[in-house]
Parts: C-alpha cells; sequence; structure tokens
C-alpha cells in the first residue's frame, strides 16, 4: 500500500512538471525556410537618436568645414562620442555644418551617406566625398525570463529578435518562447506584438527587426509559474507528501 502511494505521488508530480519539446524548441519549421531572400529593410532614423557623421576627402583639409569641432581629435569612448554628435531634433533634422538644417526623419543611414553626398557634390563643396553615418544612442532592452536582464546598446544597422537576445544569454529555459513580447514607440504611437520563437517565419516578417528603443518581455510558462504558487512549489508538494506518508505509515502502525 504504501509503495502504490508513492508511485502514484511521484507520478502526479511528473504530470505537473513535464513540458512538451514544442514549448521549448526554437524554428521548428525551419526546412520550410532552407532558402528565402533577406530584405535588409535596416533602422529608420527617430528623433533624439544621436548621429555620428564623419565627412572625409582626398585633401583631408578641405573636409574639416564639414565635421564638427570637438577640439579631440579622436576618442573611442562612446559616451563622449554621443555628445560630439547630431542630436535628432523632434521634426527629424539636424544641424549640419556649411549646408544647415536638413531633414534625417525616417531615412536609413545608408539614405543620409547618400542625400550628404550628393549635397556636397552637387553644391561644389567636395570631389567625390566619403561620408559614413551611424545612429549612436540605439538600444534594446530585455527583461523576463533571460540569462542577462538588461539594456543593451547596439551598432548593427540590421538586427533580428533572435540577435538581440543573444546580448541577454539566451531564454531562460522558463521562458515562453511562443509569446515574447515586443513593445515598440514610433511616431508618438506605443504598440505591442506578440512573436512566436518557435516558428521560423520571423525571417519574412519585419517585425522581427529590431529598432532603437525597443523592449522585448519574455514572460515564464507554466511551469514557472506553477513552481512560483504555494501548493505547486516542488518542495512544498515534497513536504506535504512526505508528511502524508508519515502520516499514513503512523496510522497503520
Amino acid at each position: 500500500m504504501k509503495q502504490s502511494i508513492c508511485s502514484v505521488l511521484f507520478f502526479v508530480f511528473l504530470l505537473s512538471s513535464c513540458t512538451s519539446q514544442k514549448d521549448i524548441l526554437y524554428f521548428q519549421d525551419a526546412a520550410n525556410f532552407k532558402s528565402k531572400p533577406v530584405e535588409n529593410s535596416g533602422v529608420m532614423v527617430q528623433p533624439n537618436d544621436i548621429l555620428s557623421i564623419m565627412v572625409s576627402a582626398s585633401i583631408p583639409e578641405t573636409a574639416i568645414p564639414y565635421n564638427l569641432q570637438t577640439g579631440i581629435n579622436s576618442t573611442t569612448n562612446i559616451e563622449v562620442m554621443k555628445l560630439q554628435g547630431y542630436l535628432v531634433s523632434p521634426q527629424g533634422t539636424i544641424v549640419f555644418p556649411v549646408l544647415g538644417t536638413i531633414s534625417v526623419l525616417h531615412k536609413m543611414t545608408s539614405d543620409i551617406e547618400t542625400d550628404l553626398k550628393k549635397q556636397l557634390e552637387s553644391g561644389g563643396h567636395l570631389v567625390n566625398p566619403i561620408v559614413s553615418v551611424r545612429i549612436m544612442n540605439a538600444k534594446v532592452t530585455i527583461l523576463g525570463e533571460v540569462n542577462r536582464p538588461g539594456t543593451y546598446s547596439f551598432s548593427e544597422q540590421f538586427m533580428t529578435v533572435p540577435q538581440a537576445l543573444g546580448y541577454a544569454g539566451d531564454l531562460t529555459i522558463y521562458g515562453k518562447r511562443k509569446d515574447v513580447l515586443l513593445i515598440r514607440e514610433a511616431e508618438g504611437v506605443r504598440t505591442i506584438t506578440h512573436l512566436d520563437l518557435t516558428t521560423a517565419n520571423w525571417m519574412n516578417d519585419p517585425k522581427y527587426i529590431i529598432k532603437q528603443n525597443d523592449v522585448l518581455v519574455i514572460n515564464p510558462n507554466n511551469p514557472k509559474v506553477k513552481s512560483a504558487g504555494f501548493v505547486n512549489n516542488t518542495g512544498v508538494v515534497l513536504t506535504i507528501a512526505s508528511l502524508l506518508l508519515s502520516t499514513f505509515i503512523i496510522i497503520r502502525r
């Protein structure tokens, strides 16, 4: 009788704690996406972005007026570089040396490079200039069931949600992979999108491209939620089972 009770309790414990592979494995339909073209949409510039814009030419002295004069020849400190960058106004403009106010809103950095190059050439300012544009303060915040939650800066112009989660050390075994929340603010509107990481269809979905200031929230799955409760806590269950078994043995004696 005692052995029968132990077997039943152990079986019930296993049923309450098991998780299906379908809830854990990533990209389970990856075979359907073996060869798909990549739509590299890139990151669009938004208000309050800080841009680093460097202009160079075959004769370096001629490009000096088209670069911000900071008094510091070079630096590797990212925070200092942000202070030396171009802050995008709420109207989506920056004030560029010599050229004046230019619009950068909803443009990719490659678009801004092309526009500035054309303006510098067509206006007779420089011959064959080289323009490099980067967003200096792009960041993504990752919260919930990941190994290293936090806010991460990135300089990539094209980054997917799975790549961003790599910054946080991947999801824990308790992370809900079928319902990752993506919180995004753009043009004064906040949207919340539910993403499924168990499928590979993100390869063709622009929602899976990280934008600056995105927030990813990974909620706990059912086993994790249950383990946080009183009755379903593993330690509590084992303790209650032990007490019941001890009581049963004493009564039988």
